[in-house]
């Protein structure tokens, strides 16, 4: 009688581990599937070579493309960083791409490089990444217009209210992101 009552709760010790193994599994997939990793390799060398952080950069191209090398918005960005025309020829010039063309923004190594470019050059002009990335979604002549109105802006530096609702909620967004590229370059 003892014995039955062991392999009773052995079993339910079981039953109970594997459900659990199961429920990690699953949620390991379901996170894969939400925030996918493509391109790691090229995302670490690229975002280092500028100074980025690499969770940084993931987290851009899945709020930019959801890491679809073939995106295309529609005001015309492309790629998986979606890089608008003038910036990618800009950034393509200043880089030395030689020979570059618009097409090549679907070509993840060259979009990764363009768009790590340009975030480094932000931040650059900025000082501050918040601000950088304001200034990647609604573009820099806004960014310097928020900065000089002290209704956005107490010091000149950094932003304390974004105006555009589709930058504020895009500056949230790549901010939660980031911390989950972060564990999952780190442990997947």
């Amino acid at each position: 009688m003892v014995l039955v009552i062991n392999l009773r709760k052995n079993k339910k010790v079981l039953l109970v581990i594997l459900a659990i193994m199961a429920l990690l599994f699953f949620s390991i997939f379901a996170i894969r599937r939400l925030f996918p990793l493509k391109y790691k390799g090229l995302i670490i060398e690229k975002s280092e070579a500028y100074g980025l952080d690499p969770a940084f950069v993931c987290a851009i191209i899945r709020a930019e493309s959801r890491f679809n090398p073939n995106a295309v918005s529609h005001k015309g960005a492309r790629g998986l960083m979606q890089v608008m025309e003038p910036t990618a020829y800009w950034a393509a010039e200043e880089i030395g791409l030689v020979g570059f063309d618009y097409s090549q923004m679907f070509e993840p190594e060259t979009n990764i490089e363009v768009g790590c470019w340009y975030l480094a050059n932000l931040n650059a002009q900025f000082g501050d990444t918040k601000v950088s990335l304001a200034a990647y979604n609604a573009g820099s002549g806004n960014v310097e217009k928020w900065l000089l109105d002290p209704s956005y802006s107490k010091d000149g530096k950094s932003l304390s209210y974004i105006p555009f609702k589709e930058t504020r909620g895009y500056v949230k967004k790549i901010g939660i992101y980031e911390k989950i590229y972060g564990y999952l370059i780190r442990f997947l």
